[in-house]
């Protein structure tokens, strides 16, 4: 039941590399250590893990992970870093498709819930937690704020980068709650640039708390960053967890 985006072959065989930063040890230790941490000795559920990014070298810890992953293109790029008795993976989306089991922590990161493209989705996502959830057990979002603050009146777009390689800027409509991420990447030497758009539904903290009391989770805290900073007014992202009653 997604409207999320298929990413196709050509996509999952360049999206590794255009992460290389992300995926450094330096950049992901906090978020290892944040997620190892609620894991404890339970596993672990990745929604849409994607080409393994987080979920391989948190396997590599010591936590037991399992995955869901709308595009088989980028189950098969996680696929060649570790078999499916280390890693198994589900081929489904995030908001219905089940795996057997109940973990002591699943999470979501970089965004992907508004993949789902629709409010009813997004609830059905935290749902779909909470029935994977042991009981005490955690659910952990990684998000943006949604940046409408940099809007002055009349304008629907906001640059997130200008970089020698990389233009980003995103376009928002505020009345279906709507943005498309515009990516212009030069590959090579030539000079030339490749586009790429993306449509993503977003959300504010306060309307996935109530996402998340619909689903019998209750918040149990909102930081800023993996590194557990303060969520304040001008963060521009949030990590949130939501804790499923004993």
């Amino acid at each position: 039941m997604t409207s999320s985006e298929l990413w196709s072959r050509e996509t999952a065989e360049r999206y590794d590399a255009g992460e290389a930063e992300r995926s450094s040890t330096a950049s992901l230790g906090p978020t290892l250590d944040f997620l190892s941490e609620l894991a404890g000795d339970g596993r672990a559920l990745e929604f849409a893990i994607g080409t393994g990014r987080v979920g391989v070298p948190l396997r590599e810890r010591g936590v037991p992970v399992v995955g869901i992953e709308l595009s088989e293109h980028m189950a098969a790029v996680l696929r060649r870093k570790i078999d499916e008795d280390g890693l198994p993976v589900a081929l489904g989306d995030m908001a219905t498709t089940t795996v057997p089991g109940e973990f002591a922590l699943v999470y979501l990161v970089y965004n992907t819930i508004t993949n789902l493209l629709t409010q009813d989705e997004q609830v059905e996502c935290f749902r779909n937690a909470a029935r994977h959830l042991s009981p005490g057990g955690r659910f952990v979002i990684e998000l943006g704020v949604p940046p409408l603050r940099f809007l002055p009146p009349g304008q629907i777009a906001v640059p997130f980068d200008v970089s020698d390689r990389h233009l980003g800027f995103d376009t928002f409509d505020l009345v279906e709650q709507i943005l498309v991420s515009h990516h212009f990447s030069r590959d090579g030497e030539d000079g030339r640039y490749r586009r790429a758009d993306s449509r993503h539904r977003y959300a504010w903290p306060a309307e996935l708390d109530l996402m998340a009391r619909i689903a019998g989770l209750e918040l149990e805290r909102r930081v800023a960053d993996w590194d557990g900073s303060p969520f304040t007014q001008d963060s521009p992202k949030h990590i949130s967890v939501w804790r499923k009653p004993a």
